[in-house]
């Protein structure tokens, strides 16, 4: 197998400093590396379609779930794991695009609701397609069963991580 740059960085560790445990790291430096890289990657393909990653991951959430492609914001910031003042910063932005619409909650009239436009369904449709082939492109040098195996491991770490 083809060594990468943090092999060296390992390396350096163990003769610098044999009395650390450096598998840890070796392995969470290679995760956020590949985050940061394919996070761009995706990011200069979605701005071909003049979406940036951040309006991807809120549209995105919205059409997951189907007809009326419809969320409270509280839904969405948990969604797409973000605090309420930066979702109302990024709902304000796509709404002024006419990429989603706000609408008073039926139920609550204290509430308001965050619902797709056509324009938005439009878009994010499109940036799906893009960012899954982006995807599978990136895991291409994986066989399906090294995908699965792969998708079990951090499964396994995400859980001991976050409750689900």
């Amino acid at each position: 197998m083809k060594r990468d740059p943090f092999d060296n960085v390992r390396e350096q560790w163990d003769k610098e400093r044999p009395d650390l445990d450096t598998s840890g790291l070796e392995v969470l430096w290679r995760i956020s590396y590949l985050h940061k890289d394919l996070r761009h990657a995706a990011g200069k393909r979605l701005a071909k379609l003049n979406l940036p990653n951040w309006a991807f991951d809120v549209l995105a959430s919205l059409r997951r779930q189907g007809p009326p492609y419809q969320m409270s914001p509280s839904e969405l910031c948990e969604a797409a794991i973000l605090t309420s003042g930066a979702m109302t910063n990024r709902l304000d932005r796509l709404e002024e695009a006419g990429l989603v619409e706000r609408h008073p909650d039926p139920n609550d009239r204290r509430s308001l609701n965050v619902r797709l436009t056509s324009k938005g369904k439009d878009v994010i449709d499109r940036a799906v397609g893009v960012r899954f082939e982006h995807a599978n492109q990136a895991l291409s040098p994986l066989s399906e069963a090294e995908r699965r195996q792969l998708v079990r491991l951090l499964r396994k770490l995400v859980a001991a991580r976050v409750e689900v």
